[in-house]
Protein backbone atom coordinates (compact mmCIF):
# COMPACT_ATOMS: atom_id res chain seq x y z
CA UNK A 1 0.00 0.00 0.00
CA UNK A 2 1.44 3.34 -0.96
CA UNK A 3 2.02 6.10 1.45
CA UNK A 4 -0.60 8.26 -0.27
CA UNK A 5 -3.25 5.59 0.07
CA UNK A 6 -2.54 5.09 3.71
CA UNK A 7 -2.85 8.83 4.37
CA UNK A 8 -6.25 9.06 2.67
CA UNK A 9 -7.55 6.10 4.67
CA UNK A 10 -6.34 7.67 7.93
CA UNK A 11 -8.14 10.91 7.09
CA UNK A 12 -11.36 8.99 6.29
CA UNK A 13 -11.15 7.16 9.62
CA UNK A 14 -10.82 10.46 11.43
CA UNK A 15 -13.87 11.92 9.67
CA UNK A 16 -16.17 8.91 10.24
CA UNK A 17 -16.51 9.32 14.04
CA UNK A 18 -17.40 12.95 13.60
CA UNK A 19 -20.05 12.06 11.02
CA UNK A 20 -21.44 9.40 13.26
CA UNK A 21 -21.68 11.84 16.17
CA UNK A 22 -23.34 14.41 13.91
CA UNK A 23 -25.94 11.88 12.81
CA UNK A 24 -26.69 10.92 16.45
CA UNK A 25 -27.06 14.59 17.42
CA UNK A 26 -29.46 15.15 14.52
CA UNK A 27 -31.64 12.24 15.64
CA UNK A 28 -31.75 13.60 19.22
CA UNK A 29 -32.74 17.07 18.06
CA UNK A 30 -35.47 15.69 15.79
CA UNK A 31 -36.85 13.60 18.66
CA UNK A 32 -36.77 16.57 21.01
CA UNK A 33 -38.65 18.68 18.48
CA UNK A 34 -41.38 16.03 18.26
CA UNK A 35 -42.10 16.21 22.01
CA UNK A 36 -43.71 19.73 21.97
CA UNK A 37 -45.83 18.68 18.99
CA UNK A 38 -47.18 15.75 21.00
CA UNK A 39 -47.82 18.00 24.01
CA UNK A 40 -49.73 20.50 21.85
CA UNK A 41 -51.82 17.67 20.42
CA UNK A 42 -52.54 16.38 23.90
CA UNK A 43 -53.54 19.89 24.99
CA UNK A 44 -56.01 20.20 22.11
CA UNK A 45 -57.48 16.84 23.00
CA UNK A 46 -57.92 17.97 26.62
CA UNK A 47 -59.73 21.18 25.56
CA UNK A 48 -62.04 19.21 23.31
CA UNK A 49 -63.00 16.99 26.23
CA UNK A 50 -63.78 20.09 28.35
CA UNK A 51 -66.19 21.43 25.72
CA UNK A 52 -67.91 18.08 25.53
CA UNK A 53 -68.41 18.20 29.29
CA UNK A 54 -70.01 21.65 29.09
CA UNK A 55 -72.36 20.50 26.35
CA UNK A 56 -73.36 17.47 28.37
CA UNK A 57 -74.01 19.61 31.45
CA UNK A 58 -76.19 21.97 29.38
CA UNK A 59 -78.17 19.03 28.01
CA UNK A 60 -78.73 17.63 31.49
CA UNK A 61 -79.88 21.05 32.73
CA UNK A 62 -82.36 21.36 29.85
CA UNK A 63 -83.66 17.86 30.51
CA UNK A 64 -84.11 18.70 34.18
CA UNK A 65 -86.14 21.80 33.31
CA UNK A 66 -88.33 19.89 30.87
CA UNK A 67 -89.03 17.32 33.56
CA UNK A 68 -90.32 19.98 36.00
CA UNK A 69 -93.95 19.46 37.14
CA UNK A 70 -96.72 21.38 35.36
CA UNK A 71 -98.12 24.45 37.14
CA UNK A 72 -101.15 23.84 39.34
CA UNK A 73 -103.91 26.00 40.80
CA UNK A 74 -105.92 25.69 43.99
CA UNK A 75 -108.96 23.47 43.53
CA UNK A 76 -112.39 25.11 43.44
CA UNK A 77 -114.33 24.69 46.68
CA UNK A 78 -117.63 23.52 45.15
CA UNK A 79 -118.00 20.81 42.55
CA UNK A 80 -121.74 20.78 41.78
CA UNK A 81 -124.98 22.75 41.82
CA UNK A 82 -128.32 21.85 43.43
CA UNK A 83 -131.49 21.14 41.47
CA UNK A 84 -132.44 24.68 40.39
CA UNK A 85 -136.19 24.38 40.95
CA UNK A 86 -135.66 23.17 44.52
CA UNK A 87 -133.42 25.95 45.86
CA UNK A 88 -136.36 28.01 47.15
CA UNK A 89 -138.69 26.45 49.73
CA UNK A 90 -142.36 25.85 48.97
CA UNK A 91 -143.40 28.27 51.71
CA UNK A 92 -141.28 31.05 50.23
CA UNK A 93 -142.64 30.34 46.76
CA UNK A 94 -146.19 30.57 48.10
CA UNK A 95 -145.36 33.99 49.55
CA UNK A 96 -143.49 35.36 46.54
CA UNK A 97 -145.35 33.81 43.61
CA UNK A 98 -148.75 32.67 44.92
CA UNK A 99 -150.72 30.38 42.63
CA UNK A 100 -147.60 29.73 40.57
CA UNK A 101 -147.26 26.49 38.68
CA UNK A 102 -144.19 24.30 38.95
CA UNK A 103 -140.91 26.00 38.19
CA UNK A 104 -139.62 26.06 34.63
CA UNK A 105 -136.04 24.82 34.49
CA UNK A 106 -133.68 26.65 32.19
CA UNK A 107 -131.90 24.89 29.36
CA UNK A 108 -128.33 23.85 30.06
CA UNK A 109 -125.98 21.27 28.57
CA UNK A 110 -124.13 20.97 31.88
CA UNK A 111 -126.26 21.41 35.01
CA UNK A 112 -123.20 20.94 37.22
CA UNK A 113 -121.82 24.19 35.80
CA UNK A 114 -124.91 26.34 35.19
CA UNK A 115 -128.56 25.96 36.05
CA UNK A 116 -131.67 28.07 36.51
CA UNK A 117 -135.37 28.00 37.24
CA UNK A 118 -138.23 30.54 37.02
CA UNK A 119 -141.78 30.92 38.36
CA UNK A 120 -144.57 33.36 37.49
CA UNK A 121 -147.88 34.12 39.08
CA UNK A 122 -150.95 36.20 38.18
CA UNK A 123 -153.35 36.75 41.07
CA UNK A 124 -156.55 37.94 39.46
CA UNK A 125 -158.69 40.20 41.64
CA UNK A 126 -161.49 40.69 39.14
CA UNK A 127 -162.56 44.28 38.59
CA UNK A 128 -159.88 45.43 41.03
CA UNK A 129 -157.19 44.25 38.68
CA UNK A 130 -154.48 41.66 39.31
CA UNK A 131 -151.07 41.23 40.85
CA UNK A 132 -148.24 39.89 38.71
CA UNK A 133 -145.08 38.32 40.16
CA UNK A 134 -142.05 36.76 38.48
CA UNK A 135 -139.15 34.99 40.20
CA UNK A 136 -136.01 33.63 38.59
CA UNK A 137 -132.91 31.99 40.06
CA UNK A 138 -129.75 31.27 38.05
CA UNK A 139 -126.53 29.68 39.29
CA UNK A 140 -123.13 29.68 37.67
CA UNK A 141 -120.17 27.64 38.92
CA UNK A 142 -116.55 28.35 37.99
CA UNK A 143 -113.77 25.75 37.98
CA UNK A 144 -110.14 26.54 38.69
CA UNK A 145 -108.00 26.85 35.59
CA UNK A 146 -104.20 27.20 35.34
CA UNK A 147 -104.53 29.72 32.52
CA UNK A 148 -107.32 31.83 34.08
CA UNK A 149 -106.89 31.41 37.82
CA UNK A 150 -108.75 30.07 40.82
CA UNK A 151 -112.47 29.41 40.62
CA UNK A 152 -113.17 31.75 43.53
CA UNK A 153 -111.41 34.64 41.78
CA UNK A 154 -113.27 33.96 38.53
CA UNK A 155 -116.56 33.90 40.43
CA UNK A 156 -115.73 37.18 42.16
CA UNK A 157 -115.00 38.85 38.82
CA UNK A 158 -118.29 37.56 37.42
CA UNK A 159 -120.14 38.78 40.53
CA UNK A 160 -118.86 42.30 39.92
CA UNK A 161 -119.80 42.10 36.24
CA UNK A 162 -123.34 40.97 37.09
CA UNK A 163 -123.75 43.91 39.44
CA UNK A 164 -122.49 46.34 36.84
CA UNK A 165 -124.76 44.94 34.13
CA UNK A 166 -127.79 45.06 36.44
CA UNK A 167 -127.08 48.66 37.41
CA UNK A 168 -126.93 49.54 33.71
CA UNK A 169 -130.42 48.15 32.95
CA UNK A 170 -132.06 50.09 30.16
CA UNK A 171 -135.01 52.18 31.27
CA UNK A 172 -134.28 51.74 34.99
CA UNK A 173 -135.68 54.47 37.23
CA UNK A 174 -134.96 55.22 40.90
CA UNK A 175 -132.11 52.71 40.95
CA UNK A 176 -130.65 51.77 44.32
CA UNK A 177 -127.93 49.31 45.34
CA UNK A 178 -127.41 47.95 48.85
CA UNK A 179 -125.33 45.15 50.43
CA UNK A 180 -127.03 41.98 51.62
CA UNK A 181 -125.74 40.44 54.86
CA UNK A 182 -125.31 36.77 55.74
CA UNK A 183 -125.71 35.64 52.13
CA UNK A 184 -122.61 33.84 50.93
CA UNK A 185 -119.23 35.56 50.76
CA UNK A 186 -120.60 38.75 49.18
CA UNK A 187 -124.02 39.86 48.03
CA UNK A 188 -125.86 42.99 46.88
CA UNK A 189 -129.39 43.88 45.85
CA UNK A 190 -130.21 46.28 43.03
CA UNK A 191 -133.71 47.79 42.96
CA UNK A 192 -135.33 49.94 40.30
CA UNK A 193 -138.62 50.73 38.55
CA UNK A 194 -139.56 49.91 34.98
CA UNK A 195 -142.38 51.85 33.38
CA UNK A 196 -144.41 49.67 31.00
CA UNK A 197 -147.72 50.19 29.29
CA UNK A 198 -149.22 47.52 31.57
CA UNK A 199 -148.05 49.39 34.67
CA UNK A 200 -145.00 50.06 36.81
CA UNK A 201 -142.86 46.99 37.48
CA UNK A 202 -140.77 46.92 40.64
CA UNK A 203 -137.57 45.00 39.90
CA UNK A 204 -135.26 43.49 42.55
CA UNK A 205 -132.06 41.66 41.61
CA UNK A 206 -129.89 39.98 44.23
CA UNK A 207 -126.41 38.95 43.11
CA UNK A 208 -124.53 36.73 45.56
CA UNK A 209 -121.28 34.79 45.51
CA UNK A 210 -120.54 31.78 47.66
CA UNK A 211 -117.03 30.38 47.07
CA UNK A 212 -116.82 29.64 43.32
CA UNK A 213 -120.57 29.91 42.61
CA UNK A 214 -122.54 33.02 41.69
CA UNK A 215 -126.30 33.11 42.34
CA UNK A 216 -128.45 35.72 40.59
CA UNK A 217 -132.05 36.08 41.77
CA UNK A 218 -134.54 38.30 39.96
CA UNK A 219 -137.90 39.17 41.49
CA UNK A 220 -140.37 41.68 40.14
CA UNK A 221 -143.97 42.58 40.69
CA UNK A 222 -146.62 44.87 39.27
CA UNK A 223 -150.25 45.84 39.83
CA UNK A 224 -152.07 45.36 36.55
CA UNK A 225 -155.44 46.52 35.26
CA UNK A 226 -155.82 49.15 37.92
CA UNK A 227 -154.50 47.20 40.90
CA UNK A 228 -152.06 48.99 43.19
CA UNK A 229 -148.31 48.87 42.65
CA UNK A 230 -146.59 46.56 45.16
CA UNK A 231 -144.37 48.06 47.83
CA UNK A 232 -140.71 48.01 46.77
CA UNK A 233 -139.49 47.53 50.34
CA UNK A 234 -141.56 44.37 50.74
CA UNK A 235 -140.31 43.00 47.44
CA UNK A 236 -136.69 43.65 48.47
CA UNK A 237 -137.16 41.67 51.70
CA UNK A 238 -138.78 38.80 49.79
CA UNK A 239 -135.98 38.75 47.22
CA UNK A 240 -133.31 38.69 49.92
CA UNK A 241 -135.06 35.83 51.71
CA UNK A 242 -135.22 33.74 48.54
CA UNK A 243 -131.58 34.51 47.71
CA UNK A 244 -130.45 33.32 51.15
CA UNK A 245 -132.26 30.03 50.59
CA UNK A 246 -130.67 29.57 47.16
CA UNK A 247 -127.17 30.22 48.55
CA UNK A 248 -127.83 27.81 51.42
CA UNK A 249 -128.90 25.15 48.88
CA UNK A 250 -125.58 25.54 47.04
CA UNK A 251 -123.65 25.15 50.29
CA UNK A 252 -125.67 22.13 51.39
CA UNK A 253 -125.27 20.14 48.19
CA UNK A 254 -121.49 20.58 48.42
CA UNK A 255 -121.27 19.70 52.13
CA UNK A 256 -119.79 16.19 52.27
CA UNK A 257 -120.90 15.77 55.88
CA UNK A 258 -124.48 16.30 54.72
CA UNK A 259 -124.24 13.83 51.84
CA UNK A 260 -122.90 16.24 49.22
CA UNK A 261 -119.91 15.72 46.94
CA UNK A 262 -116.26 16.53 47.53
CA UNK A 263 -114.76 19.75 46.28
CA UNK A 264 -113.67 20.08 42.69
CA UNK A 265 -110.22 19.18 41.40
CA UNK A 266 -107.56 21.39 39.79
CA UNK A 267 -108.13 21.95 36.11
CA UNK A 268 -105.45 22.24 33.45
CA UNK A 269 -107.56 24.09 30.92
CA UNK A 270 -111.09 25.00 30.21
CA UNK A 271 -113.44 27.72 29.07
CA UNK A 272 -115.42 30.02 31.32
CA UNK A 273 -118.96 28.88 31.94
CA UNK A 274 -121.99 30.69 30.58
CA UNK A 275 -125.21 31.47 32.45
CA UNK A 276 -128.25 29.27 32.01
CA UNK A 277 -130.75 30.51 29.47
CA UNK A 278 -133.71 32.53 30.68
CA UNK A 279 -136.87 30.45 30.48
CA UNK A 280 -139.77 32.81 31.06
CA UNK A 281 -141.06 35.18 28.41
CA UNK A 282 -143.33 36.86 30.93
CA UNK A 283 -140.57 38.83 32.65
CA UNK A 284 -140.68 42.53 31.71
CA UNK A 285 -138.06 43.58 29.19
CA UNK A 286 -135.49 46.16 30.24
CA UNK A 287 -136.61 48.77 27.76
CA UNK A 288 -138.95 51.69 28.39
Amino acid sequence: MSEGTMQLRAQRDQRDPQAKRAKRLTRVLVGAAAVPVMLVAAGCSSDSGSDDGKDKAAEESAASKSASPSPTVKAAAYGKLPEPCSVVSKKTLDDLVPKADSGKEGSSNDTAMRAGCSWDSLDDNGVKGSQFRWLSVSMLRFESDVTRGEGEKLAHDYYLKQLKDTQAAEGAKSLKTAPVSRTGNEASVVSYDLKKKEGTFKQQTVVARVENVVVTLDFNGAGLAGDKTPDAGDLVKDAQKAAKEAVAAVMKVNDTSAGGTPSGTPQGSGSPSKPASETSSKAPSKSS
